[in-house]
């Protein structure tokens, strides 16, 4: 079908023998969408589960294209006998070539990480790729290389032409798409493996992809034809907005790496950095993400936690010490109300058992003795605040109990009289 006329092709397809073709594409295409909704509502409860959770590439967007070019292939089979098929003989190839590149997608899918490919990309790849066969069928691609080729842009001492730039990216987008897939793979592994601890894991992964994606860019760009010294001419540019604009996102990328390899921060710490108190909800290669134990998110960049003081409250182990301070009077029984207050330490179940509990007397303040109890907890991450208010109610409630006055702020008045002013 190389060097087709296209009034020739739009008059051939608006003649009888055209329009009956094209009834019959129709026709298939309507009739295995018809069936397809049958499969599925047909299809057991038991089994409809096990297929729909196999993701976007299902069974159903496999068996779809197949069975249309089953159909339309008996069809062309029949047709022929009577007259020319040039439209089924172009659909048929376009079809089969439809359905393997959705297989190919499906197995993609089904080796990688789930979400590894945004499905807008996916969605893109195939149109792509189809659209590619579909001009390369009716030979309006080599109309249109020849055009791309005549337009010719000067970079540095070569010539680049259009056709060139598009190859390299159509080629540059097929390669990365294999190489989110099996980075994605690998990553799916990595994550599995317990062995690793979680810093050492996502280090992993974001190497495997940093390099999946530049391997699939030197091994693409060279296929089609494109010298990589004329990057040359980006690289400096993008060196000197490095120096300038970039530098600090380049410090923040670098730092982000830094954080996963010794280990100072990992997924799970909890950690104050800057007045923001919370556990350590994600890395990433820019920012790192902190949830506050109110459930707010702060984004805080990564350049922030290399250069700050950063206080992690679980950095060799969990065990955090609470400091809950009371105040009783000056007639209380300071024996009685320490061996109350470990009493109700004790009762409670965050409060470690193997960890000493002590009573402190910290001062002997204007209103009365101030005392504050130390107890040592594992699971600072989950906050303190029910903590104290469990201990605090029950503080309350056994100094009620056992008569253990808490005083009132005391503040003492004197009233000179006229003869004592003078």
């Amino acid at each position: 079908m190389v060097g087709v006329d296209p009034i020739g092709i739009l008059q051939y397809v608006t003649s009888a023998q055209g329009l009956l073709q094209l009834l019959l594409i129709a026709s298939a295409a309507l009739l295995v969408w018809l069936l397809s909704r049958l499969f599925r509502q047909k299809l057991p409860g038991g089994l409809q589960p096990e297929l729909t959770k196999m993701g976007s590439g299902s069974a159903y967007r496999m068996l779809a294209p197949i069975l249309l070019l089953a159909l339309i292939w008996l069809g062309r089979f029949a047709l022929a006998k009577l007259q020319p098929v040039p439209l089924l003989n172009i659909s048929i190839p376009l079809i089969a070539a439809f359905a393997v590149i959705r297989l190919a997608v499906y197995l993609l899918q089904h080796v990688m990480a789930p979400s590894a490919l945004p499905k807008s990309f996916e969605r893109f790849m195939v149109i792509l790729i189809t659209g590619t066969f579909a001009l390369y069928i009716t030979g309006a691609l080599a109309e249109m290389a020849s055009a791309l080729e005549d337009v010719v842009f000067p970079v540095g001492g070569n010539k680049v032409t259009l056709r060139l730039i598009v190859e390299a990216g159509l080629s540059a987008a097929v390669t990365i798409f294999i190489a989110l897939g099996v980075s994605g793979l690998i990553e799916a592994r990595v994550m599995k493996a317990e062995a690793l601890d979680v810093s050492s894991r996502v280090v992993i992964t974001k190497l495997t992809r940093a390099i999946a994606l530049t391997l699939s860019l030197l091994i693409a760009l060279p296929l089609v034809g494109f010298d990589l010294t004329m990057l040359s001419v980006f690289g400096g540019a993008l060196g000197v907005g490095l120096g300038f604009g970039l530098q600090k996102i380049a410090s923040n990328y670098i730092s982000g790496f830094i954080i996963l390899l010794d280990r100072s921060l990992r997924l799970g710490d909890l950690v104050t950095i800057d007045n923001r108190h919370g556990v350590i909800d994600a890395i990433k290669s820019r920012y790192t993400v902190i949830r506050g134990l109110d459930g707010a998110e702060a984004i805080v960049p990564n350049d922030t936690l290399i250069t700050s003081t950063v206080i992690n409250h679980t950095y060799t182990n969990s065990v955090t010490l609470v400091k809950i301070g009371v105040t009783v009077d000056y007639q209380s029984d300071l024996a009685f109300v320490r061996s109350l207050l470990l009493e109700i330490a004790s009762k409670h179940p965050r409060v470690l058992k193997d960890r000493k509990r002590a009573v402190l007397v910290k001062a002997l303040g204007e209103n009365g003795i101030e005392i504050e109890l130390n107890v040592w907890i594992n699971d600072a991450d989950q906050g303190q605040g029910s903590l104290r208010s469990d201990l605090l109610t029950e503080i309350w409630l056994a100094f009620r109990n056992h008569n253990v006055s808490v005083p009132f702020p005391q503040r003492q008045t004197r009233v000179k009289t006229e003869s004592q002013q003078l």
